[in-house]
């Protein structure tokens, strides 16, 4: 059996990932660049890369092809284009990333550390309506939500 930990790590033999700082020299050096968010639309309302287009990870695939309820044009024409996949840790990215490759995406990078590191580089968020997110917000947005009953260790009491 497969964890979610095991399906992260075995993508990473086949996915590349950029760190922050990488993306902003990116973003600099390629004004046609796609970062795509793949969390949550509730979690991409609430803070989200300037620019970013949101599709959840959930619909990823019937987003990249044509004839789907989910597609998203912008998204399908994109296969040769730069596109940097963001989420809250770098693991659904990750992901999203294989998933794309195999889709046949040429130029999809995943964002190590998510955007949690993003926000710890001190870059900036905005919300669905386009209004800057103040550092103070996301840095609680992006703490750790993990409850005791979520924790491997409840389960074995």
């Amino acid at each position: 059996m497969l964890r979610y930990s095991d399906m992260v790590s075995n993508c990473l033999e086949r996915v590349r990932e950029i760190m922050p700082w990488d993306l902003v020299d990116r973003m600099k050096e390629n004004p046609s660049l796609m970062i795509l968010d793949v969390r949550e639309p509730g979690e991409f309302e609430a803070m989200h890369i300037p620019g970013s287009l949101n599709v959840a990870r959930g619909i990823l695939e019937s987003a990249c092809e044509w004839d789907f309820e989910e597609t998203v044009p912008d998204l399908v024409r994109a296969r040769e284009r730069e596109i940097v996949v963001v989420c809250r840790s770098g693991r659904r990215s990750v992901l999203a990333v294989d998933t794309m490759q195999q889709m046949g995406y040429a130029d999809v990078v995943s964002l190590k550390t998510g955007l949690r590191g993003w926000n710890d580089y001190d870059e900036p968020f905005e919300d669905g309506s386009g209004v800057g997110v103040s550092p103070s917000v996301a840095d609680s947005f992006f703490l750790s939500g993990v409850r005791p009953d979520q924790t491997s260790s409840h389960e074995r009491s």
